[in-house]
């Protein structure tokens, strides 16, 4: 399984207002368990952090813990949907998010492309599928 231990944070910076964090990772690997061939995919993280000095704020993922932790599913045989399912469970446990949403966009593979998404909280409208 991939190691959440390798996920650091750091405190939510103080704002006047609520804001949005996305992070985009376009060098996605893992191992499709069927076939143990690789699959490339963007992984997208977007999410609310908890207000700065709130007794649930996780704060803010820190982004070379967020890539290292991405590696560690380089040679996980794993189907897309738990690849996303993984991401936000473990991401939603450390940063105890107002919300979170993780979305998963795969290379095509005989044709056929896919996009999972996974939620925690009340994602923003915006935010939402298209």
């Amino acid at each position: 399984m991939p190691d959440v231990k390798l996920l650091e944070t750091f405190p939510t910076p103080p704002s006047s207002g609520p804001i949005v964090i996305e992070h985009i990772g376009e060098e996605f690997t893992s191992t499709c368990p069927k076939t143990g061939h690789p699959d490339f995919g963007t992984v997208t993280v977007r999410y609310e952090p908890a207000r700065a000095g709130t007794p649930a704020s996780g704060g803010c993922v820190e982004l070379k813990s967020l890539k290292l932790y991405y590696q560690s599913f380089r040679n996980e045989g794993i189907f897309y949907e738990a690849v996303t399912g993984t991401i936000r469970d473990d991401l939603a446990k450390l940063l105890s998010p107002i919300w979170l949403q993780i979305e998963t966009n795969w290379r095509g593979r005989g044709g056929i492309r896919s996009i999972i998404r996974a939620d925690v909280g009340a994602v923003p409208h915006e935010y939402r599928g298209r």
